[in-house]
């Protein structure tokens, strides 16, 4: 990209306001926020006003399990049940998305839920704590992706209509094809980013 995506303006947001509004708006309630590249940058231009906890992975270079894993060593404590976890460069993912993917791993507690469309899989995706040590012991280079798919289930596969859940940016060009097609717009809900915990007390 360039630049940091955390920092790419959208809608009066940035992707990483806009992806913390949206939990918060879908009632999540501890979100914590993994920063690495250009972390003091992005930390400084955060809303003061949201409500996160920042964590630096100071092995950022090490590739997306090292963040995944630097998150879940903040949230993993007592009465945690399982994450649930997007990427900065799914932006558009609504809260109602959010919350019918929390609603989903409620009712069944499978050990993924995620939300799908036909074959796709999207973000935010929720992995239960029997399989946090699985995410510890992964091999870096592979990362998170095989203990998902292995553990994915038609339990835990939500069917939506949400295209933000599984439009990612990862261009410049993708990135102004999306400013530029009008789906930058105000936050439906008022304005995830990292991990949040989902605890025994709902």
């Amino acid at each position: 990209m360039g630049r940091a995506k955390a920092l790419l303006p959208l809608g009066g947001d940035t992707f990483l306001s806009r992806i913390v509004r949206t939990f918060l708006a879908a009632g999540v309630d501890d979100v914590v926020v993994v920063v690495g590249h250009d972390a003091e940058a992005i930390v400084g231009a955060f809303p003061s006003e949201l409500p996160v906890r920042f964590v630096e992975n100071r092995g950022y270079d090490r590739g997306q399990l090292s963040s995944l894993l630097t998150g879940l060593a903040v949230i993993d404590r007592p009465g945690v049940r399982a994450m649930l976890v997007t990427l900065v460069d799914v932006p558009l993912v609504t809260p109602a998305t959010v919350r019918a993917v929390i609603d989903r791993y409620r009712q069944t507690h499978a050990p993924v839920v995620r939300p799908t469309s036909g074959s796709r899989h999207g973000h935010p995706l929720i992995i239960d704590r029997s399989l946090f040590d699985a995410l510890r012991g992964a091999d870096a280079e592979a990362g998170a992706k095989p203990i998902v798919r292995t553990h994915a289930s038609p339990a835990g596969d939500v069917e939506i209509e949400d295209e933000g859940a599984f439009v990612d940016v990862d261009t410049i060009e993708e990135y102004e094809r999306l400013v530029l097609n009008g789906r930058a717009g105000a936050h439906p809900g008022g304005g995830a980013a990292g991990p949040a915990a989902e605890t025994s007390t709902g």
